[in-house]
Order: structure tokens, then sequence, then C-alpha cells
């Protein structure tokens, strides 16, 4: 569903399943993945790409190049950043247009989710299954499961692929599991988070 008042660019690519709402913009060359759902006034920038069934909330603003994986969800109001060091002029006062800066993207990695009014300063990474607080700011690579709050942001705990928070197993060498599914996962190093084969779920590192 593509709503009348939402602009479109010619050369986007948005599969026949995805949904933009109201006052919504998606520009040119970005590719629009099946199930994706893109809320009122929500931008996503040129050749941004949007992994199959994520979800991109109202007014989220998601610059070049960012790259979005396999079902992540962005909040209202987050905003992916594309410059690292930004500035309206160059040093001689002369407008900064295109040539004057490379940009920088965020990559959010399947399964991730970014809480409402979070911000992500380029060039980072948000892993996998990974959640960002609501307001958090964050300025460096998120690990997989990582459950990371404030500004700037910094990892609390680890979450499942639920969504719940995960709890240390007793007594364990670096074990944790999800509350709700059973679901086991080993702290290898510290810092680092992988999903045990366990009955009914993925395999490790999938």
């Amino acid at each position: 569903m593509l709503s009348e008042s939402a602009d479109i660019s010619a050369t986007a690519s948005i599969d026949e399943s995805a949904s933009v709402w109201h006052l919504a913009q998606v520009r040119e060359g970005a590719p629009i993945a099946a199930g994706v759902v893109i809320g009122r006034g929500a931008y996503i920038g040129p050749g941004v790409r949007v992994g199959l069934n994520s979800k991109i909330q109202n007014f989220a603003l998601i610059y070049e190049p960012a790259e979005l994986g396999v079902g992540v969800f962005v909040g209202p109001g987050v905003v992916l950043t594309n410059d690292h060091r930004p500035r309206a002029v160059n040093p001689d006062g002369s407008l900064k247009t295109l040539k004057d800066w490379e940009p920088v993207g965020v990559t959010v990695l399947d399964g991730a989710s970014i809480g409402a009014r979070a911000v992500c300063i380029a060039p980072i990474t948000i892993g996998r299954w990974s959640m960002v607080a609501a307001g958090a700011v964050v300025i460096d690579d998120v690990p997989d499961f990582a459950l990371v709050v404030g500004l700037p942001a910094r990892r609390i705990g680890w979450v499942g692929r639920q969504g719940s928070r995960l709890e240390r197993v007793s007594g364990s060498d670096g074990l944790w599991i999800c509350p709700v599914t059973s679901t086991k996962y080993h702290e290898t190093t510290p810092g680092t988070l992988n999903e045990l084969c366990n009955s009914g779920s993925d395999h490790e590192g999938d």
C-alpha cells in the first residue's frame, strides 16, 4: 500500500507487499523489500537498503548509505546519521556540496531494534537481535544480542530473539537463558554472546 501523499522517487524499488504511509519520503534508488512498513513522515535516503519485513516508524530519518537487514525495527523519531564531521561550510566559508564530503552509514543487522528517538552516529554497526533503548545516543558498534542504553550508549545486559532480557544461569560458565523461550546463549568472551543450538531454535551463529 503506497499512500497518495507519500513522496516516492520513480527510481526507488518498492516491493508490492510493502507499505509506505502518509507524507513519507523514499528517495531515488532505494530498494525496499517485501513486507516492509514505512510510517508517516519517515525519510529514506537515496540508495538506502531496507530488508524483508522491517518496520520503520513515524518520522524516523534514515540517511544514506544506511543498510537495514531482515526484520529490523526502527522506532518513532530515530535518526541514523551519515556525516561523522558535519559542517555546513568548508574552512574557506564556501557552502559544502556533495563533492566536499564522503557519507558514512549505519548498518543495522537482522532482527535488531532501535527505540524511539534514539540517535545512531555513523559509521557504526548495530548487531543482530540487539536492542537500543529509547533516547540512546549510539557512538560505537553494538554487539549481537546486546541491550544498550544511555548517552553515550553502553551495554547493560543481553536480550534474546524474543526481546526479553536474558538471565544468567546460576553456577554456569558464561551461560545465559531467555526466561520466556528457554533458549540458551553463551558469553564466549566478555562482550560476545552466541546463541546455542537448542531444540526448536536456530543453530549458533545463524
